[in-house]
C-alpha cells in the first residue's frame, strides 16, 4: 500500500521510496505547469493583441479578436508540439 508521497508503507521495506509513483507525479506536475504557462502566454499577447481600452466589458470586435487570437495560438502551439514529438521520435529511433 502506498503513502502520499510515493513511500510503500507495506510491511518490510518500511518506507522505501516508489520510483515509478514519484516519476509519475514529475510528470503530472511538468504538464499542469506547462499548460499553466500556456495559458499565461496565450493571455498575455491575446490581450495586448485586442485590448485596446481596458473597461468593464468586451466588445464584439474584441470577443472576436481574442477567440480568433486564442485559436491561432493553439493551432501554432499544437504545430510546434507535433514538430518536436516527430523530431524526438525520429532522434530516438536513430540513437538505437
Amino acid at each position: 500500500m502506498e503513502g502520499g508521497f510515493g513511500l510503500d508503507s507495506g510491511g518490510s521495506g518500511g518506507g522505501k521510496l516508489d520510483p515509478g509513483f514519484i516519476m509519475e507525479q514529475v510528470k503530472v506536475q511538468i504538464a499542469v505547469a506547462n499548460a499553466q504557462e500556456l495559458l499565461r502566454r496565450m493571455t498575455d499577447k491575446c490581450f495586448r493583441k485586442c485590448i485596446g481600452k481596458p473597461g468593464g466589458s468586451l466588445d464584439n470586435s474584441e470577443q472576436k479578436c481574442i477567440a480568433t487570437c486564442m485559436d491561432r495560438y493553439m493551432d501554432a502551439w499544437n504545430t510546434v508540439s507535433r514538430a518536436c514529438n516527430s523530431r524526438l521520435q525520429r532522434e530516438r529511433a536513430n540513437n538505437t
